[in-house]
């Protein structure tokens, strides 16, 4: 059995009972990094055989972490914070476990993003798209269409820029800034994303409000929005185009309903 385990996020104490029973029990405990993973299985007593497992050699650790598996002895898969396959290691294995039928299982625990969501207070469903892409275009793929909440990981260097491409992009909406989750000095701070934050130290969970239609026109069906356009001289490939700019939607979701 491969077991993905949650760790704490900041406060040790926050590690599950099932979390310290299924790290002792394992043969082997995989780690995205093990100097830091050490701090905690020091704290709880737990000697183990540590091996690395990050983003840089998860392909090329594949087959030693299956091996473990082929010989019928459990692991255990950990992240430096929070729940391996949350923008850390983990979805390669679990696709690797899926082909070759291997057990594998979840041991639930802390994970940052939920935390700040919850901490928001802003109404669910939201999206989860962690740390933005570096060129714009693919930050504008990521987010076509996104109007409810969005949480996104920001480290303190691209804190700034991201806020004012998410203000850009999205409109001046209200944000949660969270930094420091479960430890001492947790910090919560409201604010809009046009704002100009002065803090230069840790990373961020970045909870976006959803945005509200100020375009009287979003307000009529998709169809009657195309009418007034086109109505007004344009040709139907031009509608779709202002349409969808006006929803903030993709051009073929409109597209789709002029078929």
């Amino acid at each position: 059995m491969v077991y993905f385990i949650a760790t704490p996020i900041g406060n040790l104490g926050e590690i599950t009972f099932r979390a310290v029973e299924t790290l002792k029990s394992v043969s082997a405990i995989f780690c995205e990094d093990t100097r830091h993973s050490l701090i905690l299985l020091n704290h709880l007593g737990i000697s183990k055989p540590t091996y690395s497992y990050h983003k840089f050699n998860e392909t090329k650790q594949l087959q030693f972490v299956l091996s473990f598996c082929e010989r019928g002895e459990d692991v255990a898969v950990i992240s430096d914070a929070g729940m391996p396959g949350i923008n850390d290691p983990g979805a390669v294995l679990v696709n690797a476990l899926k082909e070759k039928g291997y057990p594998y299982t979840v041991v639930s625990g802390a994970s940052a993003f939920v935390n700040a969501f919850v901490l928001s207070g802003y109404e669910p469903p939201f999206t989860y798209y962690g740390f933005l892409p570096d060129k714009k275009s693919d930050r504008d793929k990521l987010l076509d269409g996104s109007v409810g909440v969005a949480v996104f990981y920001v480290s303190v260097h691209d804190l700034q820029e991201n806020m004012q491409y998410l203000c850009n992009r999205l409109g001046n909406r209200e944000c949660c800034l969270v930094k420091e989750l479960t430890k001492a000095h947790e910090t919560v701070r409201f604010c809009r994303l046009g704002d100009v934050i002065d803090d230069d130290k840790g990373e961020f969970v970045l909870v976006v409000d959803r945005g509200v239609a100020v375009n009287p026109l979003c307000e009529l069906p998709v169809k009657q929005h195309l009418e007034y356009y086109m109505k007004d001289g344009m040709s139907k490939s031009e509608a779709v185009k202002a349409v969808a700019k006006d929803r903030n939607v993709p051009k073929n979701e409109i597209y789709k309903l002029t078929i």
